[in-house]
């Protein structure tokens, strides 16, 4: 009796459990997704299309990608090598290295954003050399992807860091010993063990990237057509007061979402499965 009363409390809360998530995601996530959608086409699809497929438009989606795509090259690989050298070594200063790894996802990205004007703006001592240089990285395009890659930096090798962990350096020591080079190492013994992390971490860097406004909207000077993502393309037009076209916008980086959110399911599948 006393166990049939057990579980019929563990059902019920169950139920509830569910049922109160199920509501936060509707109203927190989906709802607000499927808003976006249905305003960007209350005008019609002749206007949505126009919108999406306007010159400044195209420009900042022409810009996001380029900065996520250099943000995923240079995070890719130091974040690889940042995993590596924390989990296979041991030396004075780990833990420092450590904790600046993590230093991007605790500084605000505004506070980043200014932090990189204090260092390449007018007032750094550097920016002299810069003009000499012809290179200009407050806004413009080098500060674009440089604020990217700093936010979105830990997120390959914070997903490494347990996987190399836990696998730990016996195999590869081993293989040392009978004579493999490093390069046969890595590719045979250590990456089978992190392929889905770090194609995982590979995809959280990408979505963040995407999405990136903070650093990213003090570094460009919102230049239209030239500094600004489509974060801040989409803020603009909120601003002056063109909602549709706003929301419009807004619905490409939605799908963009969607599309990151069905290669991360598809890689937690097959990295479950590969792990059973």
């Amino acid at each position: 009796m006393e166990e049939n009363r057990t579980k019929q409390e563990n059902r019920t809360v169950k139920i509830l459990l569910i049922a109160l998530s199920t509501v936060f995601l509707v109203v927190m996530l989906i709802f607000p997704l499927v808003s976006v959608i249905v305003n960007s086409l209350h005008k019609g699809w002749k206007f949505y299309t126009s919108s999406i497929g306007d010159t400044y438009t195209l420009k900042a989606f022409g810009l996001t990608l380029r900065a996520t795509l250099w943000a995923l090259l240079i995070n890719t690989f130091f974040g690889l090598f940042a995993a590596w050298t924390v989990t296979k070594f041991h030396f004075k200063g780990k833990k420092v290295l450590t904790t600046l790894i993590d230093l991007p996802v605790t500084v605000s990205p505004i506070i980043a954003g200014l932090i990189f004007i204090l260092i390449f703006g007018r007032q750094s001592p550097i920016y002299p050399l810069l003009m000499k240089m012809h290179f200009k990285v407050v806004f413009a395009v080098p500060g674009i992807i440089l604020a990217t890659v700093f936010v979105t930096f830990p997120f390959v090798s914070r997903e490494l860091i347990p996987v190399l962990n836990t696998q730990g350096t016996d195999e590869e020591e081993a293989a040392a010993l009978m004579g493999a080079n490093f390069f046969t190492i890595f590719t045979k013994i250590t990456f089978p063990h992190i392929k889905w992390a770090f194609l995982y971490g590979i995809v959280l860097c990408t979505a963040r990237a995407m999405g990136e406004f903070g650093a990213v909207s003090v570094l460009s000077g919102h230049i239209r057509g030239k500094t600004n993502t489509l974060p801040l393309h989409v803020e603009i037009l909120f601003n002056e007061f063109h909602y549709y076209d706003a929301f419009a916008v807004s619905s490409i980086l939605v799908m963009m979402a969607i599309v990151v959110l069905v290669i991360r399911s598809v890689v937690e599948h097959f990295g479950q499965k590969d792990g059973e």
